[in-house]
């Protein structure tokens, strides 16, 4: 009897080992459907979007490209999260704040160089750079020259980890260069920005988003869908889009060497459908579908610029985010704030 009852024991573990992986590998903070049977895509994002990726994974999951498809998630600060999918994290899917954090993948033969040959150029939302403040605002700000007023307080993400905090700066270098400041003025303005008026700078956009509303600070830099998804969970602020700023625009990526090719590929192309978009829609974003592009709900700025107004990502990236060259790299080492390798 002693003789059996071990391997009978045994057996049940094996049995109840395989239930438990079994149940864990649908999701990971997400959705997924029964059976399995399109196989799992795993989706690295950068911090903001996930709110929008928890319906429209379950809606892609409705379609005959999804039925059956799982899926495992992953959110974060888009350099970290590029840096993590280079340093071997499993992903199938991409969904980053900005091109260059998708470019270095292609460098590390993760990506396709032809990512971004469609008519969208591989990017899936767009935003702008907005002013996230405390309802009715109170310290009247409305500019980029009001951030610099005494007392005043700013939260934006760290530009050496976050693709958000990036669009930031990038968006305050411009407005300053669209006022008719010239690069001197314009990196002053950072300076004092940074230097005088940044009070936290967090990793990613979604945990500066999440200390400003803990009460730090009088104003936060975000992207536009940000300050809307705080409104849309009942936070007291409101954001204001001033004359000057950025056009934000977010790609997304199947990796080279993804498990699940035929879907992760099927996923990315749903997300351009007007189905999907209306979803990012109602999460704040401003869609790629010129069909729904309101600009009622989302006013279009006088002063919107692109990148390419600056010269591109290769340029701005190397100028202003060297880790050891970069504009910003003294004034943050003198704030004690990491300007991790980027």
């Amino acid at each position: 009897m002693k003789r059996i009852r071990i391997p009978v024991l045994l057996g049940v573990v094996a049995v109840l080992a395989a239930l438990v992986l079994a149940a864990c590998g649908g999701s990971s903070g997400g959705s997924s459907s029964s059976g399995g049977g399109g196989g799992q895509i795993s989706l690295v994002a950068y911090s903001t979007p996930q709110e929008a990726y928890q319906q429209l994974i379950p809606a892609f999951q409705r379609t005959p490209a999804g039925k059956g498809v799982t899926f495992k998630q992953s959110y974060g600060a888009s350099g970290d999260q590029e840096r993590a999918v280079e340093a071997g994290q499993p992903a199938d899917v991409v969904a980053l704040s900005l091109a260059p954090d998708v470019n270095k993948l292609v460098k590390a033969e993760l990506v396709a160089p032809s990512w971004g040959a469609d008519k969208y150029h591989g990017f899936v939302t767009n935003s702008v750079v907005v002013f996230t403040v405390r309802k009715g605002n109170p310290k009247g700000i409305k500019t980029w020259d009001d951030l610099l007023k005494p007392g005043v307080q700013v939260v934006t993400p760290n530009p050496f980890t976050s693709g958000g905090a990036r669009w930031n700066t990038i968006a305050g270098y411009g407005a300053q260069r669209a006022e008719g400041k010239t690069d001197g003025q314009a990196i002053a303005y950072l300076n004092q920005l940074f230097g005088k008026h940044v009070v936290a700078q967090d990793s990613s956009a979604r945990q500066s988003v999440q200390t400003f509303l803990s009460g730090k600070g009088d104003v936060a830099l975000t992207y536009e869908n940000e300050a809307i998804t705080a409104q849309q969970k009942g936070e007291k602020v409101d954001y204001v889009i001033p004359p000057q700023t950025i056009l934000i625009q977010n790609p997304t990526a199947v990796t080279s060497d993804s498990k699940n090719p035929k879907a992760a590929a099927a996923f990315r192309n749903w997300l351009w459908t007007p189905q999907a978009q209306k979803v990012f829609v109602a999460k704040g974003y401003r869609s790629v579908l010129p069909s729904l592009q309101d600009k009622k709900k989302f006013p279009v700025p006088p002063g919107l610029f692109t990148i390419d107004k600056l010269g591109g990502w290769s340029k701005v990236n190397d100028r202003f985010f060297d880790p050891q060259k970069g504009v910003l790299v003294n004034v943050e080492k003198s704030k004690g704030v990491a300007t991790a390798k980027s």
